[in-house]
């Protein structure tokens, strides 16, 4: 009789389950469900407005992933559940909620459900920077060596910014909940019934060290004297390493679910760093991996531990067992190229879409292919969301220079795509620049798998050949490798993550190889990306950041 796992993952917009053959490595069949809150960048449910800046989410939505996606894909393929030997989950992160000691998230509360810090922060939720800038600020008075871990800067898409700023600006809630939380290891604690906290996300995320734990409780004080003891106080349950057993579905997560109680149940991950097992089946040293979607993750496997300015994080385990794990990453990709599809695009494309069967996305690709490189005359700096790596500062923003009265959405629309590109390359030459060697380049996530286009631009200026994984959802799939070996060789899986992503990733033959010619051109765009990236990006004018102050009063 086969045996089955599920990989579920927790994306931006919508959660999704995958069956996996264990022996085998086939995709059976996913299902998806988008989340009815979406994103709430505007205002709450009941219609309270948000300040500039905010990302949340609503915690029902993670639950309701449960109710629908998999029972439906346990419905598609026909899939008795007992015949389910592990479920693994794979989140966004640093996605937080405060929750009560029993798990309830705080806005399900009536004295909370207005309150927007009660909610779920997701991870592009930048309404923290402040307290980001001065957590660096007062780290680097101190001396606080654990800052070089994650490029000398704190983000706002991290925890600890974000539950200081409660402390300090919504005490009453910072006092009532009992627990700080990834979402992740959140979901974990709704389908087994208890708390534990995942080592990927605590090390990247969290400040969280394998060998030294948190920072001290004196540079918490630092902080601010309330937040002395936030470890004991809002953090502190066991961290698990990634790969290993949460525990079981109890009968909790059998009602969410439809799944058999006593089904093994892994650690969560963070989605992109679930994706290096779900994408590669030999990762190792040198490799990095590009997880395109709404934005891109870049993870790097490395023998070495290394400083590395600009880096989101470097964490031992933290990819894979045995290796320093690197993350970079760009906060908007795919973001981009929805915000200019639903906003920059002028009717006649959309009548030509809809006559032909096409959506808006593949039109502007199709016209965009026939240009030259460096046609359009134009180039654009890829901070529609602000920068993750290398400069680490959320307070930039885009910028496209070069349009005259004869510019094309569809030149605008590649020139997002090829600064998303300069992005990634500036990505790479700052690990190479550090010692951290780059050989060999992965990309895996719809549009890896859908634009042809945008990878041959990515081969092009970046100079390398990329190598696409054959599953469109690479997380979730890692997610399914990680329950494999949750479940162990004696219930049918495995004992090791390499054991297990030797059968189950999925690679595809397809390679993008860099066009010299093209190369050539590009190489000169690029220069003239890096001097505005740095011009823009580094202090030399911080025009950006003022605009975004005059936004922020006028708002008031």
């Amino acid at each position: 009789m086969a045996k089955y796992v599920i990989g579920i993952d927790f994306g931006t917009l919508s959660g999704r389950a995958v069956v996996v053959n264990v022996k085998t490595g086939e995709e059976i069949g996913s299902a998806f469900y988008n989340y009815p809150h979406a994103v709430m960048d505007r205002e709450l449910p009941d219609g309270t407005k948000l300040p500039m800046d905010y990302a949340l989410q609503h915690p029902q939505d993670y639950l309701d992933v449960f109710k629908n996606a998999v029972p439906e894909v346990l419905s598609r393929t026909q899939v008795d559940p007992a015949d389910v030997i592990g479920v693994g989950v794979d989140f966004t992160a640093c996605t937080v909620l405060p929750v009560k000691a029993d798990g309830t998230p705080m806005c399900f509360l009536d004295k909370y459900k207005n309150d927007p810090m009660a909610y779920v922060m997701m991870w592009k939720h930048h309404g923290a920077q402040s307290y980001a800038n001065k957590l660096t600020e007062i780290a680097e008075q101190r001396g606080e060596d654990f800052m070089a871990r994650y490029g000398g800067k704190a983000s706002s898409e991290s925890m600890t910014p974000r539950l200081w700023q409660i402390c300090v600006e919504d005490h009453e809630l910072y006092e009532d909940m009992d627990y700080y939380i990834e979402a992740g290891d959140w979901v974990i604690w709704q389908l087994t019934g208890k708390q534990t906290r995942n080592s990927c996300a605590a090390g990247y995320k969290a400040l969280y060290h394998k060998v030294d734990g948190y920072p001290s409780k004196d540079f918490y004080k630092a902080l601010d004297p309330q937040f002395e003891n936030v470890v004991e106080e809002k953090l502190n349950c066991p961290i698990s390493p990634i790969g290993s057993r949460a525990g079981e579905i109890d009968t909790k997560g059998a009602a969410l679910t439809g799944l058999k109680v006593g089904t093994a149940v892994a650690i969560a991950n963070v989605d992109a760093h679930a994706g290096v097992p779900g994408a590669m089946k030999q990762a190792g040293p040198d490799q990095m991996l590009m997880i395109m979607g709404t934005s891109t993750c870049h993870m790097l496997i490395s023998k070495e531990e290394k400083i590395v300015p600009g880096v989101f994080g470097v964490v031992e385990d933290g990819i894979l067992p045995g290796y320093f794990g690197y993350e970079g990453g760009q906060s908007c990709v795919g973001d981009h190229f929805a915000w200019f599809v639903d906003n920059c695009v002028p009717e006649e494309y959309a009548k030509e879409a809809r006559a032909r069967g096409l959506n808006l996305h593949q039109i502007l690709t199709e016209k965009a292919e026939k240009m030259a490189v460096g046609e359009s005359g134009l180039i654009a700096l890829d901070w529609w969301n602000g920068n993750r790596s290398v400069l680490l500062d959320n307070d930039l923003t885009g910028m496209m220079l070069g349009m005259t009265l004869q510019t094309k959405p569809e030149e605008m629309y590649r020139a997002l795509i090829e600064a998303t590109a300069y992005g990634t390359r500036e990505i790479i030459e700052n690990f190479e620049k550090c010692g951290v060697t780059v050989n060999n380049l992965y990309a895996t996530g719809g549009i890896a798998m859908k634009n042809a286009m945008m990878m041959q631009i990515y081969a092009d200026v970046t100079r390398r050949t990329i190598r696409i994984a054959g599953s469109e959802y690479g997380p979730a799939l890692g997610a399914a490798v990680m329950a494999s070996v949750a479940a162990g060789a004696a219930e049918g899986g495995y004992d090791s993550v390499f054991e297990a992503a030797q059968v189950l990733a999925n690679e595809k033959d397809i390679l993008y190889t860099p066009n010299e010619e093209n190369a050539k051109v590009y190489d000169k765009l690029f220069a003239e990306y890096a001097i505005l990236h740095d011009y823009f990006g580094r202090g030399e004018n911080d025009v950006m950041k003022r605009l975004k102050a005059i936004k922020a009063e006028a708002a008031k």
